[in-house]
């Protein structure tokens, strides 16, 4: 349950909403511009916008104790036009958990940069759908070349359960696979507290896996869910050798959607009479 916001944060939180409102011009949406007393849209045409009471509003700015709902802000935050930066600093100043991003963000130029600079560490960057949007030549050696690959078939999961030859390089096939199926059973109960068309895509790929992977489709009947940020992995390379790595799965600042998943080589075991 959320803590009440301080009045130091209420005051904080009226003034910054104040100053968000002057930054917007009426002419955006389709509003008169006609002669104001002050710059931006009044507090009735933002109470309007946002489908809030204009009172209520205004108590919002005016700092009064009231605590608004998570839907209320996004919508205030919509009209508004707040960046991510923006929109979690106005969650933090009323006490709130702001929402998680969901899937199908765009990767920045400088992490697809930090992505290839890594190699010849293998790495690639995922969503919380556990689409693969960037990667290197390492990982791209270590699994497959994703760029011979269609986008919709860039998927962990789907290349997990229908792709045979990326199956093949798995030696504990079943445990990453039921992993991986927890890790995106907790991100799409994420995506549903956002809103069906959030959750839609999870949902596509729970259908087509359902009906061409028995495995899946009875190891999805679980409730398990875990996250998958760290441990060991055993991969068989093009020439059957067997491979250790460190599995390290990082979020980038500001990017809950996102992360970046690093295979770091396990050092070979000593012999133990050297």
């Amino acid at each position: 349950m959320a803590s009440r916001p301080t009045s130091e944060q209420r005051r904080e939180f009226g003034a910054f909403l104040s100053s968000r409102r002057a930054r917007l011009q009426p002419q955006q949406f389709g509003l008169p511009e006609g002669p104001r007393r002050t710059p931006g849209l009044r507090r009735e045409e933002v109470a309007v916008l946002a489908g809030v009471s204009v009172s209520w509003y205004t108590w919002l700015e005016q700092g009064r104790d009231i605590q608004p709902s998570p839907e209320a802000l996004q919508r205030i935050a919509k009209v508004f036009k707040l960046n991510r930066v923006e929109a979690a600093h106005l969650f933090a100043l009323s006490s709130l958990e702001p929402p998680a991003i969901a899937a199908g963000g765009a990767v920045s130029a400088g992490l697809e940069l930090l992505v290839r600079a890594i190699d010849p560490i293998p790495a690639y960057v995922r969503n919380s759908r556990l689409d693969i949007l960037a990667w290197n030549d390492a990982v791209a050696a270590l699994f497959i070349d994703y760029g011979m690959l269609a986008p919709h078939e860039r998927n962990t999961l789907r290349l997990l359960f229908l792709h045979q030859p990326y199956r093949s390089r798995i030696l504990d096939w079943d445990q990453m696979a039921r992993g991986m199926l927890c890790t995106f059973r907790a991100n799409r109960a994420q995506a549903q507290a956002q809103g069906q068309d959030q959750a839609a895509p999870f949902d596509s790929l729970v259908e087509e896996l359902s009906g061409q992977s028995p495995e899946f489709r009875d190891w999805w009947q679980g409730s398990d869910v875990k996250g998958f940020d760290e441990g060991r992995k055993r991969l068989r390379d093009a020439n059957g050798q067997t491979l250790e790595f460190t599995y390290v799965s990082l979020t980038p600042q500001g990017r809950p959607d996102l992360s970046l998943v690093t295979y770091i080589p396990r050092p070979a075991a000593r012999d133990s009479r050297s």
